[in-house]
């Protein structure tokens, strides 16, 4: 079911890519671990992004996305079937957390987008602890990916505009560790923010970096 669903994202990326994008680009591929737990971090610019990343990648992707998202009547069914699930945002949430570590325990690959929701500017913005709790606990590596171009879909304007997208790129990082002792302490959480952050901003053009 689930490689056949993947085939199914697939088929409809290249379809949405052939018409609505003048050129997709992946650059990286190599890095991707062919086999164990791995957490995938990258910048939300809009809801694009997961599709055009799964394609990106090859492994199958599971997602931990927003709340509101994975609820909302179309677009949620379609996260759920791709096997994404809820975090609460702006509170702890335990349950997304251990969902989450079982997910990469079971030797998954799991999708997280550190700043929690699409950067309306769309340069990146900060991250939340959540993900290197995740890495911390589980101890699997982080694999950076940035994506640059989905800004300009805009839902459902692009359906009306053939080759509006003039281009796509998926930069693929190297996976990474985070050094020294595991530790849940807030400080120790924000400087493994800054780390995963700053791996994500290496991959970006500057337009899309933080701004300083």
């Amino acid at each position: 079911m689930r490689s056949a669903y993947r085939r199914f994202v697939l088929l409809v990326g290249d379809l949405l890519t052939f018409v609505y994008c003048r050129r997709y680009e992946v650059v990286g591929r190599e890095h991707v671990p062919a086999s164990g737990g791995v957490i995938v971090v990258s910048n939300p610019l809009n809801a694009a992004a997961p599709p055009m990343i799964q394609r990106a990648l090859p492994r199958y992707v599971i997602f931990m996305a927003k709340k509101e998202m994975v609820d909302a009547p179309i677009i949620g069914a379609l996260f759920k079937a791709w096997g994404a699930f809820p975090v609460r945002r702006g509170e702890p949430d335990l349950g997304a957390v251990r969902a989450a570590c079982r997910v990469v325990g079971g030797g998954e690959m799991l999708m997280m987008f550190p700043e929690g929701t699409r950067s309306r500017s769309g340069r990146l913005g900060a991250g939340h602890p959540g993900t290197a709790l995740i890495a911390r606990r589980t101890g699997a590596p982080v694999l950076p990916v940035a994506i640059t171009g989905t800004e300009g879909i805009k839902w459902p304007g692009v359906f009306l505009r053939p080759r509006s997208i003039h281009h796509i790129r998926v930069t693929i990082g190297e996976p990474f560790r985070l050094n020294g002792a595991a530790s849940s302490r807030s400080e120790q959480l924000r400087d493994d923010m800054d780390v995963i952050m700053s791996r994500i901003a290496s991959l970006l053009p500057e337009s899309y970096r933080a701004a300083d």
